[in-house]
């Protein structure tokens, strides 16, 4: 088994693909006709968006939407760049909410977290050397 989507739930799917590509360098691999749904190419697992209104058809139990005006949900999407700074920068000034800004933590990596418009928690950060990690 291995992880082929992350797909977030959004009320606007053109929004998240343009926020998306203009944040993050994403690419647009896929969007639906109708609107429903996208795909991102993400240099690995794909990052999908799906509608609040087709959500609603495919999960029966229902789901809770993200909400840009309470915390973060309990999960992030975390993207690996070696110029932490500078990705950190550019998500900011193409409409990313700052949550922290870019630091060297203990473990040897850069992190910083940012929101998108729908309140999703991202974070941008410097790959982790396994090697280091070795103890």
């Amino acid at each position: 088994m291995k992880l082929g989507y992350t797909i977030i739930y959004v009320p606007n799917i053109v929004e998240a693909v343009r926020f998306y590509e203009d944040a993050f360098s994403m690419e647009r691999q896929f969007v639906h006709p109708g609107g429903d749904y996208a795909e991102m190419a993400t240099g690995g697992t794909l990052l999908g968006f799906c509608s609040h209104e087709l959500a609603k058809s495919v999960v029966p139990c229902g789901f809770a939407p993200i909400d840009p005006d309470t915390p973060p949900a309990g999960f992030e999407i975390s993207l690996t760049t070696e110029d932490v700074a500078a990705a950190f920068n550019h998500a900011v000034s193409s409409g990313a909410k700052p949550i922290a800004e870019p630091e060297e933590k203990p473990w040897g990596q850069t992190a910083s977290y940012v929101r998108d418009p729908f309140g999703v928690l991202v974070g941008i950060v410097s790959p982790i050397d396994p090697a280091s990690q070795q103890g």
